[in-house]
């Protein structure tokens, strides 16, 4: 191949590059998620205060390390007080809401929208609200 000819293909391939990006980000391309790991041990959540940028896809992995199963819920007051009377035994159909078996790791991935508040997350089975299996996730604009 001469010179001229490997010029020409290198200038065609990066306008190609250079397309598909453009088109990407015009279909609203996401970015990857951001992954958050949350270790529930002796019924908590650690860490008990996460930070979310808006807007962008995060992927919590949830590790229940307690010999117990748990639920992982996040949302506002609302959302809480429909749970604390609720009587959905598992959960697994909203990425917000997930259960989470003994020894196990579960994968959620959720997109916030613009921040409204700081939301929180909660285990809702009997009494695991009341020892403190809360946590509170801000969605920030940055």
């Amino acid at each position: 191949m001469t010179v001229d000819r490997a010029v020409a293909a290198l200038g065609l391939g990066l306008a190609a590059a250079l397309g598909a990006a453009v088109v990407a980000e015009a279909v609203g391309h996401q970015p990857e998620p951001l992954v958050i790991p949350i270790t529930i041990h002796y019924s908590h959540f650690e860490p008990a205060e996460i930070r979310v940028p808006a807007g962008r896809p995060i992927t919590f992995v949830i590790t229940n390390t307690d010999p117990i199963d748990h639920e992982w819920i996040v949302g506002d007051a609302a959302l809480h007080e429909r749970h604390r009377t609720g009587t959905e035994p598992y959960h697994n159909a909203r990425p917000t809401e997930v259960s989470i078996d003994a020894g196990r790791t579960i994968r959620t991935t959720i997109t916030f929208p613009a921040p409204r508040g700081d939301l929180t997350y909660v285990c809702h089975l009997p009494g695991h609200e009341a020892y403190g299996m809360t946590g509170v996730l801000v969605v920030t604009s940055d």
